[in-house]
């Protein structure tokens, strides 16, 4: 083809612009009244042949081409057989033959497509803008649907494009398809979406030639929106225009065409991937993204994913791509379960990198919170939940409403739904201006720790975080509403769960503090000593967050209570150190002999814990708190209840646990003699009571050991 019409423009005597077309315009125009259907043999007045006086001109255009049998010279028709506007007319053989009504036609508009892209050749940017005036003036003119017609353009185009040759002749393919999709974008996207699944070669370059075209690509882009936003599911129109709007947006300026409609797109991108990330997975779809991919995308979510980075970095939202994929916010958009946690990492990366789209994000999402669409509605919550981060833009709607709104989805039987709600509350607590709200926020959030979703006990935990954080923040009612609910948290079988709630204890104690120091807060001081021997044993806990955790947490403990026992803890927790354990236990013991029985029941309650490390730990932790303990302090009913069950753990698989409930067993039996021994007049008690030998435990399998220090310890005993 490159040889034929497209490449013989260069040898013509005269260029060939708009008069031309324009008289060729005149001759479908007078034919527009004739009865519809294959024409009369020969030449009529008013039909497609070219008025006399333009006939050399028509002459220069038409390439000289094999003849078929009742066929003069023909312009090659876009994926046909070659025929010409004059051979068209002449009337078809009747018979079982007899050539269909719409391969004329569109024979006939391939060559219309044709001979305009000869004359643009060299009719110049003018000529682009007659060009379009006169497509739609001859199609118009045929009086049928407009979007056949130029259905039948697109498909010689699609069928031209690539036996074309790099240059001039290809430029000048693609100046056809901008001036048609200058007066017709509807129907040229209409025409070129069936096209772009499966991947098209052909139309992936009208596609990119419409995006680079300024005057054009607006319009399309705003097309495809709507095709995209009309699908009800991942449908094959969804799917094409997600493609179509991959390729126009990796072009680089043509982001800027979307002032105006920038929110609804990129809302429409998020929302087609949850479908993408829903819709069942097939061998030609697959679910996983590389993202250091190379070439054309291999799947549909990933086309879609190229196009929503392509948005974002085009209109300087770089922060936000790299942010996201620092956070794996990506992989996450992409997942079937974390695709909501996706749209929360983009609307917080957008809050902190690209807050001048946040206002119109807002208003955009308003409607969809109550769309029928699931993939709509739960996109749209998620993006309005993590917009509430931004104080500027929250305070479009008034702070009833908000909270009016999330508290609604409280009472939604979706966990998903309640779990957004509860992020929503907890963003909405670190706004200053939500004081009076307290009251109204407390209930919710205090009613979610009873929820047996994982993700809304989490949310829970972290917005009464957050209001914690806040300048008087209500810490008395907290810690009284905790004191019952917060306990069973801190040995939760979730290690998030763990972690959020002892995190959760160290922050009321750091807000409490100077209460604690002046002997008030009493809920406060309850609730703590409650925590303390879980708080010691999480020390030794597999999940390294809750140990974190809890370290955390008993350090703001000491500063609260001024224990002066920050050195000792520290040492419990990354070394197996008995030593430092034991002037722990020492100083406990001393400062609340009246809650030892209590220490030694919760301590009691981990020898059945199914992870070694804490077997362990409780055993060597009774041995100790036994071994200072005064032995009226603790009733005999308790060390019996001890005896037993650190004599189960004797026969414990894991050797070091049977070791040390040995030791520790030991210790309740001297405890209890101590205990037994009878009382005399106590002018006759003279000499001391004989000091009961300290347990002396094996080395940790779970810790190394400290070397030589305060403690006394003569160093590693192991390597």
């Amino acid at each position: 083809m490159a040889g034929g019409v497209w490449g013989r423009g260069r040898g013509r005597e005269a260029p060939v612009g708009a008069l031309t077309l324009t008289a060729l315009t005149e001759g479908i125009r007078a034919r527009q009244g004739q009865p519809q259907g294959p024409p009369s043999t020969g030449p009529q007045p008013n039909s497609w042949e070219v008025k006399p006086e333009a006939e050399p001109q028509t002459e220069a255009l038409t390439a000289p081409s094999e003849a078929e049998p009742g066929r003069g010279a023909t312009v090659p028709e876009a994926g046909s057989e070659p025929c010409s506007p004059n051979s068209a007319l002449e009337p078809a053989p009747e018979g079982p033959h007899q050539v269909p009504q719409s391969s004329w036609e569109e024979g006939v508009l391939a060559d219309l497509a044709l001979y305009t892209a000869a004359c643009l050749e060299e009719a110049g940017f003018a000529g682009t803008q007659a060009t379009a005036l006169t497509l739609s003036s001859a199609l118009e003119a045929r009086g049928e649907r407009l979007e056949d017609q130029v259905h039948a353009l697109v498909r010689g185009l699609l069928a031209q494009v690539p036996s074309l040759a790099e240059g001039r002749p290809w430029r000048v393919a693609l100046r056809v398809l901008s001036a048609l999709a200058l007066e017709h974008a509807r129907d040229v996207v209409c025409a070129l979406l069936p096209r772009s699944l499966p991947p098209n070669r052909a139309a992936a370059e009208l596609w990119r030639s419409l995006s680079r075209n300024q005057r054009v690509n607006g319009q399309v882009l705003v097309q495809l929106l709507w095709a995209l936003k009309g699908a009800s599911g991942p449908e094959p129109q969804a799917l094409a225009a997600t493609r179509a709007l991959g390729e126009m947006l990796a072009v680089s300026g043509c982001v800027g065409a979307t002032r105006g409609f920038y929110p609804h797109l990129l809302l429409a991108l998020v929302t087609q991937l949850h479908k993408l990330a829903r819709s069942p997975c097939s061998p030609d779809m697959p679910k996983i993204w590389v993202l250091s991919h190379r070439g054309p995308p291999h799947s549909h979510a990933s086309c879609a994913l190229e196009a929503l980075k392509a948005l974002l970095s085009g209109d300087g939202g770089r922060m936000v791509v790299t942010c996201m994929e620092q956070a794996g916010g990506w992989r996450r958009l992409v997942g079937a379960h974390t695709h909501l946690e996706g749209v929360l990492l983009l609307a917080s990366a957008m809050v902190a990198h690209a807050d001048h789209h946040l206002r119109g994000l807002f208003a955009d999402l308003l409607p969809r919170l109550r769309s029928a669409d699931d993939p709509q509605r739960l996109t749209a919550m998620a993006f309005f939940t993590g917009l509430l981060q931004s104080r500027p833009t929250a305070r479009l709607l008034r702070e009833e409403v908000i909270l009016e709104r999330l508290l609604t989805w409280q009472g939604d039987p979706e966990p998903t739904v309640r779990w957004l709600g509860l992020l929503g509350l907890g963003h909405l607590a670190l706004n200053r201006r939500k004081v009076r709200h307290v009251s109204t926020l407390l209930p919710a959030l205090l009613g979610a720790l009873g929820e047996g979703d994982a993700r809304l006990v989490g949310a829970a935990l972290g917005a009464l975080r957050r209001l914690l954080l806040r300048p008087r923040a209500p810490v008395r009612l907290l810690s009284a509403e905790l004191g019952p609910r917060l306990p069973p948290l801190l040995d939760d079988t979730r290690d998030s769960i763990r972690a959020s709630a002892v995190g959760l204890l160290g922050t009321l104690v750091r807000r409490g503090r100077g209460g604690l120091r002046l002997g008030l807060r009493g809920p406060l001081r309850k609730l703590v000593l409650q925590s303390l021997v879980p708080l010691l044993l999480r020390l030794h806990d597999p999940s390294r967050d809750a140990a974190e955790s809890s370290e955390w947490t008993l350090a703001r403990c000491d500063q609260a209570f001024c224990w002066g026992l920050l050195e000792e803890m520290v040492t419990v927790a990354h070394y197996d150190s008995p030593e430092a354990l034991s002037h722990l236990c020492c100083r406990l013991v001393q400062r609340y002999p009246g809650h030892v029985p209590n220490f030694l029941s919760q301590t009691q309650g981990y020898l059945r814990s199914p992870q070694d490390p804490l077997r362990r730990a409780a055993a060597v932790l009774i041995g100790f708190l036994v071994h200072h303990a005064s032995p009226g302090r603790v009733n005999q009913d308790l060390l019996d209840s001890l005896f037993q069950d650190l004599g189960r753990l004797q026969s414990d698989p894991e050797p070091a646990v049977a070791a040390a409930a040995h030791v520790s067993a030991q210790q309740v039996a001297m405890l209890a003699r101590a205990r037994g021994r009878p009382r005399g007049p106590r002018l006759l008690r003279i000499a001391p009571r004989p000091a009961r030998p300290p347990p002396v435990f094996a080395d940790s399998p779970f810790q190394r050991r400290r070397v030589a220090d305060r403690w006394g310890c003569s160093g590693p005993r192991r390597a």
